[in-house]
Formats: structure tokens, C-alpha cells, sequence
């Protein structure tokens, strides 16, 4: 089984080894670029500096804490209650076990019962469709599309934006 615990300055070689791969980096917003271990560990650092408005969890096995990956919660706006989700699953073995599922799921709990907000969002390529998948199978609702908004691997992509409002999310756990 898994589950969810802040992120360690432990977690940043794996972390750092992941960023590292343009397979993984292909299916996220980001850019590809060459990260070295320094300057993941200053944004691990300047994460420590802003726990007010970030969450910043690891995904890791119950037992042994083997590293799968990452969710976060960042952007925290107190007065109106939202944030941004991101999740990254590290190794390519470790997709489609039920990892990202979960670690969504104990983040929006987190986000709605303890945190008090009430709109979390997300961005993600038109072209992640596993990702697409799993976003709307936890909940989340397709809001509108930033067209050929990211540059991958030589082309513009489409970016999908999504959200889920706390009520929605308090009535799936009802019927669910």
C-alpha cells in the first residue's frame, strides 16, 4: 500500500533522476532541460521557505518508503480558497497501479477537509491521455483548453485545464 508524507531533502536524488528524463518530462507542462542535484535542492529549499502556500508530498510505499512519486498542492490562496494539483510518477513500472489515483484522492482530502479550500485546478497536455483519464475518473471537470499553449519536442500542444470544487468532491465520497 502507499501513502503520503512531506517531502524530504532525502527524496531529491530520485526526484532529481526523474526530472532528468525526457520520457517523463515529455507527458508533464514543463519543459525539458538538464537539472543538476544543486538546483533541486535549492527548490527544495525555497519549498521549506513556503509552506504557507504550498504542500509538497512524496508518494512512497508504506513499508519500506520506496520513493513513487510526487503531489503537491501549490498556490494556496487563502482568501479564495484554491490551489494548483501537480502530480509526477517517477518510474514508468510504477503507472498504472493505482499511485496517482491514490495520491490524488488523499490530497483532495487534505485540500478540502484540512486546508478549508474549496477549488482545486490542474493543467495537462492534451496528449497525456492516461493522465486525462485519471483526472476525471478522481473527479476533476474539464473547464476549457489553453490552445497550443506548450512547445514539446517540436510542436505546440494543447493544454487541457481542469478543476474540482469541494462539493463535487464531498458527493462523489458520498456516492462512492
Amino acid at each position: 500500500m502507499f501513502k503520503l508524507r512531506e517531502l524530504e531533502s532525502r527524496d531529491l536524488p530520485e526526484i532529481n533522476s526523474w526530472r532528468n528524463k525526457p520520457e517523463l518530462i515529455s507527458h508533464l507542462g514543463a519543459p525539458f532541460r538538464y537539472i543538476n542535484l544543486r538546483v533541486d535542492q535549492e527548490w527544495f529549499e525555497n519549498y521549506m521557505r513556503s509552506r504557507s502556500t504550498n504542500v509538497r508530498c512524496s508518494i512512497v510505499d508504506e513499508m519500506d518508503e520506496e520513493l513513487y512519486g510526487l503531489v503537491s498542492l501549490t498556490n494556496i490562496d487563502q482568501l479564495n480558497q484554491s490551489a494548483v494539483l501537480h502530480l509526477m510518477i517517477g518510474r514508468v513500472e510504477n503507472r498504472g497501479k493505482g499511485i496517482g489515483s491514490f495520491a490524488i484522492n488523499e490530497m483532495l482530502h487534505h485540500a478540502f477537509y484540512n486546508l478549508n479550500l474549496h477549488r482545486i485546478e490542474l493543467e495537462c497536455l492534451e496528449t497525456n491521455t492516461i493522465a486525462l483519464k485519471l483526472y476525471e475518473n478522481c473527479g476533476f471537470k474539464r473547464e476549457g483548453i489553453k490552445r497550443k499553449a506548450v512547445f514539446k519536442q517540436g510542436e505546440y500542444i494543447n493544454m487541457y485545464v481542469y478543476s474540482i470544487l469541494k462539493e463535487e468532491y464531498m458527493e462523489l465520497k458520498e456516492n462512492g
